[in-house]
């Protein structure tokens, strides 16, 4: 199953320097059947788009949790063969059951230089735009207004490097 996994900066160096990711809490998200199930339309492309801004936006509360931390988002999309669906968390959470190696990693997204204000605002008032604050809402959005870059996964040691 292809899952996206929540990360940040540290965690990709971690992931390059120890050959597996490691996710925080063992959480992935998915193109789970409730996730499916809770769109009226959509093709599995865009349902899988759904799932991995689901955990960008897991990425950003790992970013609120650490003022060090480069405010960039960032996804690894991993195709792995065991997970536990966890509908009672959420329609796209899914528990892995250890870390990925990183021969299982498809992809890399992160987000750009340009976007780094954005998350930085968005990742200081994540918690207060999931309780419905319509300013916290308005500074997550602007960081969700930045798309994702992709990256294979043996350009990440040069990405990081450059950075």
């Amino acid at each position: 199953m292809r899952v996206y996994l929540p990360a940040t900066v540290a965690m990709l160096r971690d992931l390059v320097e120890n050959g597996e990711f490691v996710a925080v809490g063992g959480t992935a998200f998915a193109l789970t059947p409730a996730l499916r199930e809770s769109y009226a339309t959509g093709d599995t492309e865009e349902l899988e788009y759904s799932a991995m801004l689901d955990a960008a936006r897991g990425s950003l509360r790992l970013i609120a949790g650490d003022e060090k931390a480069v405010p960039r988002r960032a996804v690894v999309s991993a195709d792995v063969p065991d997970v536990k669906l966890r509908p009672d968390l959420d329609f796209s959470v899914v528990k892995l059951s250890g870390p990925v190696p990183v021969k299982l990693v498809a992809a890399i997204h992160l987000d750009t230089l340009e976007a780094e204000e954005d998350v930085r605002a968005a990742a200081d008032v994540i918690d207060a735009a999931d309780l419905g604050d319509p300013d916290a809402e308005f500074a997550l959005g602007g960081a969700e207004d930045h798309e994702l870059a992709w990256y294979a996964p043996q350009e990440l040691p040069f990405l990081l490097e450059l950075m």
